[in-house]
């Protein structure tokens, strides 16, 4: 080690050497580092002086200033609602269709309730409205309940429930199997046991659907239970003719509800809510 400090005069090594010229020098810090430094720990002072900062039991220094994280929160919140408020006292005066027809008041609705529907719908009708296992879309043109915008209100304020009931008992396999072929086929009509089934007093002469009662199209491509996973279409239409959707009287019947809303958001909420998912695409 001697030796190879001798190679390094005045340099100012520790006399810390590896493989012959790695070395460990002893010289000061540059002074605008040194500076730097202690203007830093200035500041860690002044900083406990003015904020929060050094716990004691639950809690921590206050700071003179009193600042808290939920304070500026509550600051930025009032803020916010500042700007919101003339367009919230209007839509608490208006009707959703009203708000609809305003295109200036409809685009903050929109903006507006983007958290609102994360919230409380996108959990089963999905982030864009595109639906999920079991749920319907909202989407798309196609409206169990009628597409309109008072529609919509009523479906989020009381919920909606609708009843099919269960075929299996009435029906044999093969009428069940000639009636789910027709559904597939978009041509339901034409099927002697549509009508002499009763198949009509719900989805209509044609098929079309009735929307007073919630009973959907059988003439379109849009199926309001999809297939799970190894079953094709024309198996899960057979399910629902043979158990029907929330009958009590069969215990594999589908489930099918849309809660109510109208105890969990306010008046103006569900009018928003109304319009913004009517503006998704699927209004009529």
């Amino acid at each position: 080690m001697a030796d190879n400090e001798n190679c390094f005069v005045g340099e100012n090594n520790t006399g810390h050497i590896w493989d012959a010229d790695l070395r460990e020098l002893s010289n000061p810090p540059p002074r605008w580092w040194t500076i730097a430094f202690w203007i830093s720990m200035g500041w860690v002072v002044v900083y406990a002086i003015l904020y929060p900062m050094i716990p004691y039991g639950q809690e921590a220094t206050k700071g003179v200033l009193g600042w808290t994280q939920m304070k500026e929160y509550h600051q930025g919140m009032a803020e916010i609602e500042a700007v919101r408020a003339p367009f919230e006292e209007r839509i608490a005066q208006m009707s959703a269709a009203e708000i609809l027809a305003d295109d200036g008041l409809a685009s903050y609705v929109v903006a507006s309730s983007k958290v609102l529907y994360g919230d409380f719908c996108s959990a089963c009708h999905g982030s864009g409205g595109m639906g999920g296992p079991g749920y319907p879309v909202l989407a798309d043109d196609e409206w169990l309940w009628g597409g309109t915008i008072e529609a919509v209100v009523t479906s989020i304020t009381n919920g909606r429930r609708g009843v099919m009931t269960a075929h299996g008992k009435i029906l044999n396999d093969e009428e069940i199997n000639s009636l789910a072929q027709s559904v597939i086929a978009r041509d339901v009509a034409s099927n002697p046991l549509y009508m002499s089934k009763g198949c009509i007093a719900c989805h209509g002469m044609d098929g079309g659907g009735m929307a007073i009662l919630g009973a959907p199209s059988l003439v379109d491509t849009i199926y309001r239970f999809l297939p799970e996973e190894g079953e094709t279409q024309l198996e899960s239409v057979k399910y629902t003719i043979r158990h029907g959707v929330n009958d009590p009287s069969d215990p594999n019947t589908r489930e099918a509800e849309m809660p109510a809303f109208r105890d969990r958001l306010s008046e103006s909420d569900i009018k928003k809510l109304a319009v913004y998912v009517h503006r998704m695409g699927g209004g009529q």
